[in-house]
């Protein structure tokens, strides 16, 4: 048997957040929810 090398490929699709951009889209899917939730039965 031949040795083979084990390739391990690691996929990078993005660089990782900093804190302040996981800061500031945390807060805007609070505030998309926050629409979203508060129509009550006028719906807007």
């Amino acid at each position: 048997m031949a040795a083979q090398t084990v390739v391990r490929r690691v996929r990078h699709t993005a660089p990782r957040p900093t804190d302040t951009e996981r800061r500031n889209a945390a807060a805007a899917l609070q505030r998309a929810l926050d629409r979203r939730d508060n129509g009550g039965a006028t719906g807007h």
